[in-house]
């Protein structure tokens, strides 16, 4: 099979297509025929080396994979010809820039027929960091006030979805770009922030879902209600944000996602419902890793990119 590697950090030109053998799956495990490949901001992050969560190169990066089941002779959850899509082994190598993923029966689930496998690969990583973030770590129900930062990217067109799906009110920030795009995905207020501040703008916030960090994470708690809820996927580990939130009575969660069967199911019903869509902003073939990288890392994206096998 052919799988995209590395032998050192550096920038996109170091990801190099090299035959290697078809992996072979463990008990309870199935080989997927990967179809399609959604990539997210972390992998350039991790190609460059910014932080060793796989340790040095060499290494296969990738975990949202849709795909085929090719073999699944010890497990009962799915059988050759399946079509299944998922996150598997996150945080740890999943290998998913291949021809062939061998991945736990469980941290897959059945494709839905609505979505191609492009759309499929898209949604895991960010339709579960979102899901997280909102269900499991904010607790969202219907009559909240939400406010998402970066309501036009991966993790953010998702969460907007979802938390309408929950019955909240839903406030966004986005580039004034992409205000048709959050209203189109329900966005109750959107808030364009090269024109306004949002502490100026929203209040009386139950749940902040933070994509940016930095400066929008710390501010988020002057826009949250007593008791509010900043959850961030990038600032998790901030201390002093942490003790600041909590010495102003406001709770503080990191999002760091992980593989989770059930709600990955419960993603399916919402597609199945017509109450998600995932949107792909483009798409490149498998030997064009290095331009979808550069694409990436130049930011402002609109939903997810995905590499087609």
């Amino acid at each position: 099979m052919r799988t995209i590697t590395q032998h050192t950090f550096g920038g996109p030109e170091v990801l190099t297509i090299v035959d290697a053998p078809a992996p072979r799956p463990m008990p309870t495990e199935v080989l997927v025929r990967v179809r399609a490949i959604g990539l997210n901001p972390l992998e350039p992050r991790l190609r460059a080396g910014e932080f060793p969560l796989l340790g040095p190169p060499p290494f296969v990066l990738g975990w949202d994979i849709s795909g085929v089941v090719e073999a699944a002779s010890q497990t009962w959850r799915f059988r050759p010809g399946d079509e299944v899509f998922g996150m598997p082994l996150f945080p740890r190598a999943a290998n998913g820039y291949a021809e062939f993923v061998a991945a736990p029966a469980l941290h897959l689930a059945p494709k839905p027929a609505s979505l191609s496998h492009v759309e499929a690969a898209a949604l895991p990583v960010a339709g579960l960091t979102a899901w997280q973030g909102l269900v499991h770590l904010g607790g969202v129900t219907a009559g909240d006030r939400v406010l998402i930062h970066g309501g036009g990217g991966g993790v953010g067109h998702i969460a907007i979805q979802i938390a309408k799906a929950l019955g909240a009110h839903v406030l966004t920030t986005v580039s004034g770009s992409k205000r048709e795009f959050a209203e189109g995905l329900g966005a109750d207020e959107v808030i364009d922030y090269r024109t306004a501040d949002f502490t100026e703008v929203a209040g009386d916030i139950d749940v902040v879902l933070d994509t940016i960090g930095g400066d929008t994470a710390s501010r988020s708690l002057e826009v949250l209600r007593p008791g509010g809820h900043l959850v961030t996927a990038v600032a998790e580990e901030d201390t002093e944000l942490i003790a600041e939130f909590e010495a102003a009575g406001r709770r503080f969660s990191g999002i760091a996602v992980d593989p989770d069967p059930v709600a990955l199911r419960q993603l399916v019903e919402l597609v199945e419902q017509g109450r998600l869509r995932v949107h792909v902003q483009e798409t490149f073939p498998f030997d064009r890793i290095a331009d979808a990288h550069r694409l990436i890392e130049r930011g402002h994206l609109r939903g997810k990119i995905v590499l087609t096998v």
